[in-house]
């Protein structure tokens, strides 16, 4: 309780002292407390400790961040304090250790999933920190967590050609090529209209994720393939892709992923869905010798980090690289 009450006494002084000051006046405090006894009464949470998750949220709303993200954190954030049982003021290293561990104990969770929990508590703390709520993020001691590198699969120039082969309707076929040139976001890819596509340049403005806009490329064949589909169609939904059946709504990401399942399943490959269409293109990209800076722009990317977890270098190009340069 005594470390509850200096801690308090330090962040509402923070706008007043530097940090050598805290630490003097945190040093004071700790003298002045020996051998007292202090009683809390039921007083009320404040409601500045009440509203700090959904003030961190509403900060993050106005950054960009889509409504998606922001749900997944204020799940994220609230099952942590329901779990941990205090208010962010008064949560230690030691509580979010032992409520990460008993996380991942009762849900048998992997670590990436732990990780991911680990890197928004650090941005919650680290928003409450640098906005005064708090003296200091108890996560800054907690560290990454390390997780073992898994190269997550790519489509094979065979697979591809299959799936094309294989295809029941001109817009599937669009689709696969859409997905398998641009290198878009399935969620871009539903998004747009007929009206987004030029045709002349082969490209189109997507918005990604935190409304981003970019553009994206295609190739010819698919531009044929586009035009092709767009020729046959006798409704006038502005959508690009729609369903098959009438009133031919705008086309959902679970309708696109249901028809790459079921085509995989038909022909017997492994793991179809739009995702890997993106990771095979940034990966081809860089085989092929595309400077990592712009397979980022490509796929809209904010981090280079991010770009790397999606190119995956094949092996064979390593040991060609290996006899050029040091063999």
């Amino acid at each position: 309780m005594k470390n509850q009450i200096i801690n308090e006494i330090q962040r509402k002084m923070l706008p007043y002292l530097n940090n050598e000051q805290l630490l003097h006046l945190k040093a004071v405090l700790e003298v002045s407390f020996q051998g007292v006894t202090i009683e809390m009464g039921e007083e009320q949470p404040k409601a500045e400790e009440q509203d700090s998750a959904a003030a961190f949220i509403t900060a993050k709303r106005i950054e960009g961040c889509s409504e998606k993200t922001l749900t997944y954190y204020s799940k994220t954030i609230a099952a942590m304090l329901n779990g941990v049982g205090k208010s962010p003021q008064q949560i230690t290293t030691d509580d979010l250790r032992k409520y990460l561990m008993d996380y991942q104990t009762r849900r048998r969770s992997s670590k990436v999933t732990i990780d991911n929990i680990r890197r928004i508590l650090s941005s919650f703390f680290s928003w409450l920190e640098d906005e005064d709520f708090i003296v200091k993020s108890p996560v800054r001691r907690i560290h990454k967590v390390k997780t073992a590198k898994i190269i997550k699969e790519t489509y094979t120039d065979e697979a591809l050609e299959l799936m094309r082969d294989n295809c029941s309707t001109v817009r599937d076929l669009a689709i696969i090529d859409l997905l398998a040139s641009s290198g878009m976001r399935v969620g871009e890819l539903v998004t747009l209209n007929r009206e987004d596509i030029n045709f002349n340049e082969r490209e189109c403005v997507v918005f990604g994720k935190g409304n981003k806009e970019r553009l994206v490329y295609f190739d010819a064949r698919t531009k044929i393939h586009l035009q092709n589909y767009l020729d046959e169609r006798s409704d006038s939904n502005p959508a690009l892709f729609v369903t098959l059946k009438e009133p031919h709504e705008r086309l959902m990401i679970g309708g696109v992923e249901t028809m790459l399942r079921e085509l995989g399943r038909r022909l017997k490959l492994n793991k179809v869905h739009p995702h890997k269409f993106r990771r095979t293109l940034a990966t081809s990209a860089i085989d092929k010798g595309m400077p990592i800076e712009q397979v980022q722009q490509l796929l809209g990317h904010q981090k280079i980090d991010t770009t790397m977890h999606y190119a995956m270098v094949k092996q064979q190009n390593v040991k060609l690289a290996h006899r050029k340069f040091i063999g």
